[in-house]
């Protein structure tokens, strides 16, 4: 099971940042009343392939089935062929047809078949997590498509409201489920543990409204926007009444989540090829707990830069931040040896160039502060050596009165007060007092 977990981990970011959008929405008109309606796509579904397609992981381990028949050719079938395999789906959620899901089943096998076949065959590198999660807990298996109308399976992908990874975790909620964020690295886009931390997030949903597709439209949107929807529809319980007063991505997030699975059991009925996957490469784990630099790997190791990169990530820069807490390193398993091999040698490497930022520094004075600086210390210093040069003392004699003392130093009584603090005129004979 490990070594499972390590080569799916391996396999962990099939695309960058997605660039080429399409559309953005659909429209579609009701049957009975007519009605036009415009809902936004899920996020998953306004994504480019060719974006997909473009990155390391994809380019090194996806490639077209040159085999396929009429890949091109999108049959036609009737309302109720779609609503039987619907019907047949081995799922334990409810798989309703209508016209809203239909139109969904028609982006899916039309506009977006090429992104069909491409995350058929990533799938491979990432259902098996899925699956794995939510067998634990007890979920529904099916449930595994939602990162696909998610992010289209790119763990790196973030949406114009700032959701990242695979299950395009807004912040809040993943520092709820335990994922670290910082600036340093993002366990939104660690596949394994975005994965487990969603699933615990799904479960905890379950429990609150106790109905899949109501579970499926608040991890859209918020259980706050589910619950409002709720009241508002006279509290009941139900996504499709309800459905009128949900935000208009989430109108369309469940017909998409049941289009999803259609799709994925019935491609080779609409003549999508899912692109073939090559055996990857064997990979493993360590723990780092001191900072590494990626170039120092790199270089070291001999490894592609890109190729780190993709099998890790979680890290926002080339700092793997071990002296933070320990930290998860994926590589491949001679690269890993190797690293294994080199010791401390492996973080001394060009570590002053590659690790700039300072723990201590020492400050510069300027010219002018060092000046002014010298001269009130000098200042201080006369003046107190003139206050110690112009100083007088005097014994009192016995029978002295402060009148005699500032008599015999051409002082005066109340001076001599000042002077010395004294408040009457009593003053013990033998006591040294100030005359100047």
């Amino acid at each position: 099971m490990r070594q499972l977990k390590a080569l799916l981990l391996a396999l962990s970011t099939v695309c960058s940042p997605l660039c080429a959008q399409t559309d953005t929405e659909v429209t579609i008109k009701h049957e009975r009343s007519g009605a036009v309606e415009v809902i936004d796509l899920p996020e998953g579904m306004v994504l480019s392939s060719d974006s997909l397609l473009g990155d390391w992981m994809a380019k090194k381990y996806l490639y077209p089935d040159t085999t396929c028949v009429d890949p091109d050719v999108n049959p036609t079938f009737t309302t109720e062929e779609y609503q039987d395999r619907l019907k047949r789906l081995p799922v334990v959620m409810e798989m309703p047809h209508n016209e809203v899901v239909q139109k969904f089943i028609d982006q899916y096998s039309g506009r977006l078949r090429s992104s069909v076949a491409y995350m058929l065959g990533a799938g491979n590198f990432y259902v098996p997590i899925f699956e794995e999660a939510l067998d634990f807990y007890g979920l529904p298996l099916e449930l595994k498509y939602l990162p696909f109308i998610e992010s289209a399976l790119n763990p790196t992908a973030k949406s114009k409201a700032g959701a990242v990874g695979l299950w395009q975790f807004m912040l809040p909620t993943a520092k709820r489920y335990d994922l670290k964020v910082n600036s340093l690295v993002d366990e939104r886009c660690h596949p394994y543990k975005a994965t487990w931390a969603a699933v615990r997030y799904l479960r905890d949903l379950y429990r609150i409204f106790g109905d899949w597709s109501l579970v499926i439209a608040a991890y859209n949107c918020g259980p706050g926007n589910v619950n409002k929807a709720i009241h508002r529809a006279g509290g009941v319980k139900d996504y499709w009444t309800i459905y009128p007063y949900l935000p208009a991505e989430t109108r369309g997030y469940v017909p998409a989540f049941i289009a999803a699975n259609y799709i994925m059991n019935y491609y080779c009925e609409h003549n999508i090829c899912p692109m073939k996957t090559l055996h990857p490469l064997t990979t493993d784990t360590l723990l780092v707990d001191r900072s590494l630099h990626m170039d120092q790997v790199v270089e070291l190791c001999h490894i592609d830069k890109d190729a780190l990169k993709a099998l890790n990530p979680q890290y926002r820069t080339d700092i793997i931040p071990g002296n933070t807490e320990p930290q998860v390193l994926c590589l491949p398993a001679e690269a890993l040896n190797t690293l294994i091999d080199l010791g401390d040698s492996i973080y001394n490497y060009r570590a002053e160039e590659l690790f700039t930022r300072r723990d201590v520094v020492k400050m510069t004075e300027t010219t002018e502060t060092t000046t002014s600086s010298h001269q009130a210390r000098t200042k201080s210093k006369r003046s107190s050596k003139s206050k110690k040069q112009g100083s007088k003392q005097v014994t009192v004699r016995s029978g002295d009165t402060l009148s005699d003392i500032a008599r015999r130093n051409h002082t005066t009584v109340d001076k001599l007060r000042r002077l010395n603090g004294i408040k009457g005129s009593n003053i013990r004979a033998g006591k040294k007092i100030r005359v100047k």
